[in-house]
């Protein structure tokens, strides 16, 4: 019996082996006139199951050795003209101890501005000439240059910039139209799809890397406010900031902006910001707007502790909380409260935040959302207005004058629209900086946009009013009382 079934293993055997040949010829030939034939064999070789298959028809590990050989040149050569490099420079004051002293000028001479550069690259997203790019990349500039792949340079506007997003859009202009990278889909973005990025790391000309998306909605790594970027493996280096991260279709995903590195080169932790919320900021600044509005709502939130994860009886801790609801706002009229736990937006997971504050700030104001919400133990689906928020009683700016550390501080008091633009919470209230001359006491004493002033030698800031007149005091002793990113910061100096 044994013989008898190692005499049938050897004859099937020795028929396969005979057969092989014709397979692979049967193969070839249905290959040019089916395409469709080779892959389902490829297919059934690895045990995919077609349309049910997990990994989708288009998404399959390469088989045989024309596919291994394939190139990711013409990928290149579609995407990388629209990759461009920016070159931002400003004149930064340098302070001397004997600037002011005529005795010491006679010999040591006034000190000199100094110029200052920085490099990183932009994407053209439109044939008309706009280009985007990182917020850090452009900061304190006074003049930005951009030039093509071509070779070509050119003066360009900054027409929106956004330091929580780490975003902003410059403008040039040419007489023919640009080559552009159409903006895709990043939700539809999987973990383990390839990618390209494309820059000029190191400032030795544009440089081409690829990759995968290591990981989707990555937080807290200390770069912006968004807090919600794509992470890749995809070579990332100094100068890259501001380039493209391409897919396989053609298609920007994201922004390259940072890296994580121990050294200042790249180990293969890369962030791009997401495309769905580069297209949501150079629509805005397409439109002319002075700052990137997210919709409001009238609500703010916080992070689900574990702690409170068990004591609202939910598996494990997911979600945005209700922290705050304003009475006559969007949210309270559609019947969230504070307690509440915001699951799902538009049908998209919600496990964070920092989620929520993304998938907020890609939607459009005017348009209404559905918000699953965990409310008394139950799930509830609420369909919340999105608003542009509110100016307020729209107080006139101030600038400050006199001698007094305020001095070349613009204040003014705060609304919802002024705290957003700000990147404060909409429900703080109080008398904040807007705007610092770069050349004034105020900058010198370290002043920063956004400060909330609480008190100045003893009087309470609570209109700008208020604020312009304690800052009139004849004094050389100086006690004040700043909030600052939500802590409270007390100086006494004299000047």
């Amino acid at each position: 019996m044994r013989a008898n079934r190692l005499s049938l293993v050897l004859l099937f055997a020795i028929m396969a082996f005979a057969a092989a040949p014709a397979v692979r010829q049967a193969l070839a030939e249905e290959t040019k006139t089916d395409p469709g034939l080779s892959d389902v064999l490829t297919d059934l070789l690895h045990g995919v199951e077609g349309e049910n298959s997990t990994s989708g028809p288009d998404k399959r590990v390469p088989f045989g050795r024309e596919e291994v050989q394939l190139s990711f040149a013409p990928l290149v050569k579609q995407t990388a003209p629209a990759v461009v490099n920016v070159y931002a420079s400003q004149t930064a004051k340098v302070t001397s101890p004997f600037d002011g002293d005529p005795f010491f000028e006679e010999f040591f001479g006034r000190s000199q501005p100094r110029a200052q550069s920085s490099l990183g690259s932009g994407v053209l997203v439109d044939p008309t000439g706009v280009v985007v790019t990182n917020y850090h990349v452009i900061k304190d500039a006074d003049q930005v240059k951009v030039a093509t792949a071509d070779g070509r340079e050119f003066d360009s506007k900054v027409m929106l910039k956004d330091e929580t997003l780490d975003l902003a859009v410059l403008k040039i202009t040419s007489d023919k139209p640009f080559p552009a990278i159409a903006i895709g889909d990043s939700d539809a973005l999987e973990v383990g799809d390839l990618v390209l990025a494309i820059g000029n790391p190191f400032g030795v000309g544009q440089t081409t890397t690829s990759g995968i998306v290591s990981a989707l909605a990555r937080s807290h790594i200390g770069v912006s406010d968004s807090s919600f970027f794509i992470q890749t493996d995809a070579a990332i280096n100094p100068g890259n900031s501001g380039g493209a991260l391409i897919n396989m279709g053609g298609q920007l995903v994201g922004i390259n902006t940072a890296i994580y590195s121990r050294s200042g080169g790249s180990i293969g932790i890369g962030f791009a910001i997401p495309a769905n919320m580069v297209r949501a900021f150079a629509d805005a600044a397409k439109a002319g707007l002075d700052f990137f509005e997210r919709p409001y709502i009238g609500a703010e939130f916080e992070d689900v502790t574990p702690q409170i994860a068990e004591s609202l009886g939910m598996e494990k801790p997911t979600g945005a909380l209700v922290a705050s609801v304003e009475a006559t706002g969007p949210a309270a009229k559609a019947g969230l409260k504070p307690g509440d736990v915001v699951l799902q937006l538009n049908s998209k997971p919600v496990e964070s935040i920092e989620a929520l504050d993304y998938r907020m700030a890609t939607l459009s104001i005017g348009t209404t959302a559905n918000f699953a919400v965990l409310t008394k133990g139950q799930q509830a689906a609420m369909d919340i207005a999105l608003e542009r928020a509110p100016e307020g009683m729209k107080a006139a700016e101030v600038t400050l004058h006199g001698r007094s550390p305020f001095s070349g501080a613009k204040v003014a008091e705060l609304s919802p629209r002024l705290a957003q633009k700000l990147g404060l919470r909409t429900d703080i209230k109080g008398v904040t900086v807007v705007d610092i001359d770069r050349d004034s006491p105020a900058a010198d004493f370290g002043f920063q946009p956004g400060d909330i002033v609480r008190e100045v030698n003893g009087t309470t800031i609570d209109t700008a009013a208020t604020l312009e007149q304690a800052a009139k005091a004849d004094t050389r002793w100086w006690r004040f009382t700043v909030e600052r990113g939500g802590q409270i910061l007390r100086q006494v100096l004299r000047y």
